[in-house]
């Protein structure tokens, strides 16, 4: 054997493929190679139609791909020419695009504005105070965003989607160079299947579709099997739409009309087949359309449109109190341009400017928590929708209960033990290629059953009816000889029995009697009350005329028995439902299992259950008619895809905000529809895709912890918002006050600027500051209102001390003069920054500050340094620069006096406003 002859011929039929050349001659930029433009809808169109008429043998020709797909090399080949299977928006903002997002918000606008003002009034001092806000408040949003995002996309990561592909073995192709050349006989593992991320995908790959699944590019079908898909999100039909190989339309001009075409963006109800992709990213019919949308502007969330409604509120409120301090001041001082400098400092102080960086950092900080908690948060803005939630729907089968179904028992139609049952109901398991639920996996691996592995291969499969949630049932048709067929069909026992004419009772066939029916429900509903999960099994001889079968076939069954499924509940769940209604969020059941078995679970995990609603009421009523019985109703039991989504909007439009948690296929709407959605790493694609977070652990202890962790966040974001907007509005209504008594201006514009620039660094901490038990037992929710009122009774109260503060510098200290106007400043100056920090500890919290709650560490510490900035730069060498002077020691037993008073003032009105207006 010459062995170099053996390798020229082997690099000659790798040559011969143009795998030397990564591709780059093969015949697929019909596909590929397509520009990206305006009119891209229309060619897209024309090359998808054009696919879709196509001989498969051909279009597999000229993808260069085969019925058992690429290898891996040609995979390779072709993504680095074609780039990833990403549409164009999901990519990351450069950093130029997100400092600027970060930037433009109103607040900022407004300083650069005034700052620009300043500029050009030659206030240099002014407008470097004001671009310093701006600069800090923008590179912390930033700083804070960037490394959030980078957070999020390492654990988005972690559940990513992927798809089944098949890989082609080039070792059959040298395999048969081999034998046809040199009589050599190689035996290669042939194709295989594989699990890869999405993103991955390429033109030519040939990937597996099965129930559950997302579609994952632009595909042509080439083999399907009762395949339904869901084109909702591109077409709005709500029903799901029969896909078949060879279509009986292919005259229309809309690709989404072609039968053998499925799209990016929609996804499998059931059914199963095989597909070759066609294009990719950005190149597929939904990746033309998203980019035509991209710059359309996305509706505010709740969360957002709360944010924007406080946001204007005290915008509204300085744009009203600004120009009464200018005119006050000109017609009093008879200085317009002093006026109008001290006016546009109030404007700077009156900005929320860090609220931006707040809302960004406490959201930022509670991603970071509720990963160490193992859930990863998706959309940052549903963790205050976490902390509004106060209804929480979510299904029975592994989140109540545990992931594992056990095969309890496998009886007759009388409820006797029956090993012929089993049989009937692994080969049922064994031979469905759809989605293998927790029940399919429960017969496969139960014991009795690994000595009796030898069943299926007694047996040959002919055909298939997939599972669908209309029928709540499958079939399979096997073969043990080849003189008859056997249609096995499981499920639901209603379905099952409806497609039922006889049954087999000891050993005989019979017809089914209204009698023997009674008996059957008798039976069946024994074992729903042991919390037994009970499915049908039946099934009829065939003739072996035909290798195709319908949904017509399941029909004149023999009811042959049940297996009977126990689902016991998570030793986590009761403590969890107990800690989520403490906490003030109701919990409801929605399932599309046995009612009786969800009762019993019920009872076992301590759910009260106040009253209980079948999907099939369900139906019968209108949303007037649901809307009144839905917040009563805890359990909602043999409930359709479609019920549990109708349910959760009903609720909504009540005005709770709604959580849901599910995993499966028929969770998909219902998540979509909620407030939140909530799902599991191990959920279907649909599902997780569907879902704002994702719990990478099926557990409802863990959604109570991430309730607690949205109320925090919510919490530390309001105390940020009522600390400025009362501290805001006192000092303004001390600024009218002083303007229409001085002979002077109560400070400079400078104070006011440094002194804001002092009050807003301290602020950077509170994200991380504690929250008190009390404020996380109900939901929270933003109510502008509120904070408007709550703006209106405390600013008052700081004036009285600054008014204070003012008659102790004219009376007791002599600042009652132009000539000691900067002692006067100077003392104000401290007192109105020690009392804005004072602030922050007060109102923090309902309890007494230091002594019943204290702030975090973090918090405490700036609010330390800030005060000692506060008092040091009046004091020391700084003033001069500042234009202030050193306060004699006498002033400062005054200024403890001052502001014990103002704590014990402010602690009283909060009693007081909480018992008549409660405490948010």
């Amino acid at each position: 054997m010459n062995l170099n002859l053996l390798k020229e011929t082997f690099a000659g039929f790798i040559r011969a493929r143009g795998m030397d050349r990564h591709f780059r001659r093969l015949g697929m930029d019909m596909f590929r190679s397509a520009p990206v433009t305006k009119d891209i809808p229309q060619t897209l169109a024309q090359q998808l139609s054009e696919a879709a008429r196509c001989d498969t043998a051909d279009l597999l020709q000229r993808l260069k791909s085969r019925h058992d797909g690429l290898t891996e090399a040609e995979a390779d080949a072709i993504r680095a020419e074609v780039g990833p299977n990403e549409v164009e928006h999901e990519k990351p903002l450069s950093w130029p695009v997100h400092l600027w997002h970060c930037y433009k918000n109103p607040f900022n606008l407004l300083l650069t504005l005034l700052a620009a003002v300043s500029f050009y009034t030659e206030d240099m001092k002014a407008a470097i105070v004001i671009g310093t806000m701006v600069v800090i408040s923008t590179l912390l949003r930033f700083v804070q965003e960037a490394r959030s995002n980078t957070a999020a996309d390492k654990l988005k990561a972690m559940v990513s989607n992927t798809a089944t592909v098949m890989r082609h073995d080039l070792a059959e192709e040298l395999a048969a160079e081999a034998q046809r050349y040199f009589d050599i006989k190689l035996h290669p593992k042939g194709a295989k299947r594989i699990e890869l991320p999405i993103k991955k995908l390429v033109p030519g790959d040939v990937v597996l579709l099965s129930a559950g699944d997302m579609i994952p590019a632009d595909l042509r079908l080439l083999s399907a099997k009762d395949l339904f898909v869901s084109q909702a999100a591109m077409t709005g039909e709500s029903l799901p739409v029969e896909k078949f190989v060879h279509p009986a339309n292919t005259d229309t001009s809309s690709p989404l009309e072609l039968e053998n075409l499925c799209f990016m963006g929609t996804n499998v109800v059931s059914g199963s087949a095989s597909a070759v992709v066609l294009t990719t990213g950005k190149r597929t019919y939904f990746g033309a359309l998203a980019e035509r949308v991209t710059a359309t502007d996305r509706t505010p969330t709740a969360f957002q449109a709360g944010v924007n409604k406080v946001s204007w509120l005290l915008i509204r409120f300085m744009l009203v109190m600004t120009p009464v301090v200018f005119f006050l001041n000109g017609f009093t001082k008879g200085d317009w341009v002093e006026a109008f400098l001290f006016g546009l400092s109030v404007a700077v102080g009156l900005t929320p400017e860090m609220l931006p960086m707040i809302v960004t950092s406490t959201l930022a900080k509670g991603a970071v928590a509720l990963s160490r908690k193992k859930v990863i948060v998706k959309r940052l803005d549903a963790i205050q929708n976490f902390g509004a939630m106060d209804v929480l729907c979510t299904d029975k089968t592994g989140t109540l209960t545990q992931d594992k179904i056990f095969l309890e028992r496998h009886t007759d139609i009388r409820g006797e033990l029956d090993d012929e049952v089993l049989q009937y109901a692994y080969l049922n398991s064994y031979y469905q290629t759809g989605l293998k639920n927790l029940l399919d996996v429960a017969v496969l691996e139960h014991a009795e059953l690994q000595r009796e592995m030898s069943i299926a291969s007694a047996y040959r499969k002919v055909d298939e009816i997939p599972f669908d949630f209309q029928r709540r049932r499958m079939s399979v048709v096997v073969s043990e000889r080849e003189d008859h067929h056997e249609l096995i069909c499981k499920g639901a026992v209603e379905e099952i029995v409806s497609v039922c004419t006889r049954a087999r009772l000891n050993g005989e066939i019979v017809p089914l009697t209204p009698e023997l029916l009674a008996e059957i429900r008798e039976t069946t509903g024994s074992l729903n009350a042991e919390g037994l999960r009970v499915v049908g099994v039946a099934a009829k001889d065939l003739p072996p005329t035909k290798e195709t079968y319908s949904l017509a076939d399941e029909s004149d069954l023999v009811l042959i028995g049940y297996i009977a499924f126990l689902d016991p509940p998570k030793e986590s769940t009761a403590p969890a439902l107990a800690a989520l209604r403490e906490h003030g969020v109701a919990v409801k059941i929605l399932t599309g299992d046995n009612e009786l078995v969800t009762a019993k679970i019920c009872r076992e995990v301590g759910l009260e259950v106040d009253g209980m609603l079948l999907g099939s009421h369900v139906e019968k009523m209108t949303d007037e008619e649901l809307a009144v019985v839905v917040e009563k109703v805890t359990v909602f039991a043999k409930l359709s895809p479609t019920h549990k989504e109708r349910i959760v909007r009903v609720l909504h439009d009540k005005g709770h905000v709604v959580g849901f948690m599910g995993d499966g296929i028929n969770d998909a709407p219902a998540l979509r529809a909620a407030d939140i959605g909530i799902s599991v790493d191990t959920a279907v694609d649909i599902a997780k895709e569907a879902a704002d977070l994702i719990l990478l652990e099926k557990s409802l202890m863990v959604l109570e912890e991430g309730v607690l962790e949205g109320r925090k966040t919510f919490a530390n974001m309001l105390k940020y918002i009522k600390m400025t907007a009362s501290s805001n509005f006192g000092n303004v209504f001390s600024v009218l006050i002083a303007s229409a008594f001085l002979p002077f201006l109560p400070m400079l514009p400078l104070h006011l600027l440094v002194q804001n620039l002092l009050y807003d660094v301290s602020q950077i901490a509170i994200p991380f500051d504690n929250v008190d038990k009390e404020f996380l037992k109900k939901p929270q929710r933003w109510d502008a209102a509120d904070i408007g009122r709550f703006m209106v009774f405390f600013g008052p109260v700081s004036s009285i001390f600054d008014i204070t503060t003012f008659a102790l510098m004219w009376y007791i200290f002599g600042a009652n003069s132009p000539d000691h106007q900067t002692l006067f400043q100077s003392g104000w100056f401290i007192e109105g920054l020690l009392s804005q920090t004072l602030i922050v500890h007060m109102i923090r919290t309902r309890r007494i500050p230091f002594l019943q709650s204290r702030a975090s560490w973090p918090l405490m510490g700036m609010t330390m340094i800030i005060m000692a900035i506060g008092i040091i730069i009046p004091m020391s060498e700084l003033a001069h620069y500042f234009k202030l002077e050193a306060l004699p020691l006498s002033y400062f037993p005054w200024l403890a006096g001052i502001l014990l008073a103002y704590a014990v003032l402010i602690q009283l009105m909060k009693n007081w406003y909480s018992k008549r207006y409660g405490w948010q």
